[in-house]
């Protein structure tokens, strides 16, 4: 019985057929796309459960599937970019991503970013076996969130959030008025077996501020604790 559904969207031939060998190993169903267009059509015929995307292809790039998906679907995307790509990366997490792997990478720390993402995307809030979300509704301000109804608003505007920047801010509100180390945001919403590094949390707190802000230059909800993490402040 396979573990997942994996869909590899990566245009060297070569490296698809090393990569689809190893992650058939590792008990993964593998479908593979050669170029962006190709990749929407693949994902549409197969609906698989997580998208393994490189960023640079032909047709349209891994940026703008990735933005394409994530209109539609909230599976884990892990974007793969060339060593040294950095603003790859931030754009790549900006968009929805959930993680990213630099080329070239081990195998088996790939299947470990990938069942990580996997394990995390079957927990919704309520369900977390930790404690880590507090269950009903969290309003702090003009800010408030429904964690039955994967719902936020702003004021009087819904704001659609994708489910790591969700399971960030419900932590941040359920701990308004706390400071949370970065260790402890990682490890509540990214799993004690994230493997990546603290890059993540900054990109989904830069996108939270673009989304919740008045001011996202100059944040006075979601504040910066230099040295120690970060704080939602009491209104």
């Amino acid at each position: 019985m396979s573990e997942a559904t994996v869909l590899v969207v990566e245009d060297e031939a070569s490296f698809v057929e090393a990569l689809t060998i190893g992650l058939r190993r590792e008990g993964f169903d593998v479908v593979v796309a050669t170029d962006g267009a190709e990749a929407l059509d693949v994902f549409e015929a197969t609906r698989p459960d997580l998208v393994l995307l490189d960023v640079m292809l032909p047709k349209i790039s891994g940026i703008d599937v990735c933005r394409e998906l994530r209109k539609k679907t909230k599976i884990p995307i892990i974007m793969v970019t060339a060593k040294g790509a950095e603003i790859d990366t931030v754009v790549g997490l900006e968009v929805g991503a959930d993680d990213y792997v630099t080329k070239p990478y081990r195998l088996r720390e790939l299947v470990a970013r990938m069942r990580a993402v996997l394990r995390r995307a079957d927990l919704r809030p309520e369900g977390d076996e930790a404690g880590t979300f507090a269950p009903g509704l969290v309003q702090v301000g003009d800010v408030w969130l429904d964690p039955d109804e994967h719902r936020v608003e702003v004021g009087d505007q819904e704001v659609a959030l994708p489910l790591k920047e969700f399971e960030l801010l419900h932590l941040l509100l359920v701990n308004a008025g706390r400071v949370l180390p970065r260790e402890t945001l990682i490890d509540r919403v990214w799993g004690s077996d994230y493997v990546g590094d603290t890059k993540t949390l900054d990109v989904h707190v830069k996108r939270l501020r673009s989304k919740i802000e008045n001011d996202p230059a100059r944040p006075t909800k979601i504040v910066t604790i230099r040295g120690l993490g970060y704080k939602y402040e009491r209104a």
